[in-house]
């Protein structure tokens, strides 16, 4: 059903938005993805989201009431107990959250698959968290340059979607192979299955070798990754021919013995978690500016799959969403305050959305308010695509340390006063990594590519609002000056997406 349902849409899109009056394609794709190949410096995006974007998001059916455990709703009980009893109780399935205003002041943990989180509505189900989580469970830490802050600066949430990914070795890669490729060597194939998902792992030597490979060999200053990155790519196994193993997909960089690769267990604990039609609201205090936080933060997905966000407004938040897991979707996500901004940065939170993980797809999403980072990757994150959203003042975050091959696509960054805006530590590279890709990216000012210190010539620029001129080069810059109105397809990882599920047999 999903292949004919992508052809649907491949041949929709074609049939609406082809090449008609204006329309102008990119030479790193070209009408219907004629010029691409896995070799591509434009990697492929279309394993992002819930199942890989195949499956579209369930639909749960109704529940148990949190009502049922005694919340009252009137936003001057504290509800807390009434939703931990409820997640406790419910072994899968749908937790309703009728409208009403639900007082909140501990961290409500899921820790076990299967479970929704459903309101009535953002307008009409609030969750009302007037306790940070620095006080619910105090977490001291520091930055990389020694001020002492809270953790929950940076992670946590209110709302806590934890899991493990169980990654067990189960057999050494014993041969080289190059980004693009589908087949790998193993020592032995007899722990593999047709259909299984695995994991793909390299981890980095003290010389920083894979940290270099991950920044085209253009890293900038590394002194404090310490040999600590970590490269992984999540797939499922096609085809096994005595110890050659064919994936469903292409690596996102090469395989190096010295980097010890292996094949791993991907079985994670927690998967089909969704959180939605609610709002999150956080007291209306002053933000006090960066590394001040004490974590008014809604949503945090760490080491979960196929988990899903749809249909959240978060208002007065320190930090709104953490995603940190593996092929999940946030939809519909509105971010909302009437905080008094910091003086100095005239923003009322840190981070709106930072992803940690790979794969995960945000979209549909609407900042109406500014954060000193709307939209973030750190940490190695790899093959996140946001989407299809707007902003007040938008700034695409690229926090170091390897955050490789994310997509910014088909969205509309408002006044565009500082859309190349980053942060990150010293010394932990620059802020993005090998062929981060930027594609139809609207704007009230025309803009430039960032200066040289932010990522590698890899990186690619496809159709941003500006008046730079073109500038080319397979194996140099890639700044391709075409009008956002005018670029089909409008969003690359909807054609990338399109393009695969029609080629499924």
């Amino acid at each position: 059903m999903w292949v004919m349902l992508g052809k649907i849409l491949l041949i929709a899109a074609i049939a609406t938005m082809g090449t008609g009056f204006g329309a102008e394609v990119s030479a790193l794709w070209g009408q219907s993805g004629e010029k691409w190949t896995p070799q591509s410096r434009l990697p492929d995006f279309s394993y992002a989201g819930y199942h890989s974007g195949e499956q579209p998001l369930p639909t749960v059916p109704p529940g148990v009431s949190v009502k049922a455990f005694g919340a009252k709703g009137d936003g001057i009980v504290d509800d807390s107990q009434a939703f931990i009893d409820a997640i406790a109780s419910t072994k899968f399935g749908a937790i309703e959250v009728p409208p009403g205003r639900y007082k909140i002041t501990r961290i409500l943990e899921i820790n076990r698959g299967g479970i929704v989180l459903r309101g009535a509505g953002p307008d009409k189900s609030i969750l009302f968290c007037p306790v940070p989580l620095n006080d619910i469970k105090p977490n001291w830490g520091a930055t990389t340059n020694g001020l002492t802050t809270s953790e929950y600066s940076w992670s946590g949430g209110m709302i806590g979607i934890t899991g493990d990914y169980q990654g067990k070795t189960l057999t050494p890669v014993i041969a080289e192979a190059v980004r693009g490729d589908t087949v790998l060597s193993v020592e032995s194939a007899s722990g593999l299955k047709v259909g299984q998902r695995v994991q793909i792992f390299e981890s980095d030597l003290p010389d920083d070798s894979l940290a270099r490979h991950l920044y085209s060999d253009d890293p900038g200053d590394t002194g404090k990754l310490l040999g600590k990155t970590k490269a992984s790519l999540v797939c499922k196994i096609t085809r096994i021919d005595g110890n050659r193993v064919h994936f469903d997909r292409p690596l996102r960089c090469d395989i190096r013995l010295l980097w010890r690769p292996q094949i791993r267990n991907f079985t994670p604990t927690v998967t089909e978690v969704g959180i939605e039609n609610l709002c999150f609201e956080f007291p209306n205090t002053p933000y006090m500016g960066h590394f001040k936080e004490v974590g008014f933060n809604a949503i945090a997905l760490s080491k979960c799959s196929d988990c899903w966000v749809r249909n959240i407004k978060i208002v007065n938040a320190d930090s709104g969403i953490f995603p940190s897991g593996i092929f999940c979707t946030i939809q519909g996500v509105v971010f909302e305050s009437n905080r008094t901004p910091d003086p100095k940065g005239k923003s009322t939170g840190h981070h709106g959305l930072s992803f940690g993980g790979s794969d995960n797809f945000l979209t549909d999403f609407d900042f109406r308010t500014q954060f000193i980072h709307d939209i973030s990757v750190d940490a190695g994150a790899s093959g996140n695509v946001s989407a299809n959203g707007k902003g007040e003042d938008l700034c695409f975050d690229h926090h170091k340390r390897c955050c490789y091959e994310n997509l910014f696509t088909n969205i509309d960054a408002g006044i565009g006063s500082h859309l190349w805006r980053c942060g990150g530590g010293d010394a932990l590279g620059k802020n993005c990594a090998a062929r981060g890709t930027f594609w139809n990216i609207r704007a009230q000012r025309p803009q430039k590519e960032p200066a040289a210190a932010f990522g590698p010539l890899s990186m690619n620029f496809v159709a941003l609002q500006t008046t730079q001129p073109s500038e080319t080069k397979s194996d140099g810059k890639w700044f391709e000056a075409i009008s956002p109105e005018a670029i089909f397809p409008q969003d690359i990882h909807k054609a990338q997406l399109a393009r695969r599920l029609m080629e499924v047999k």
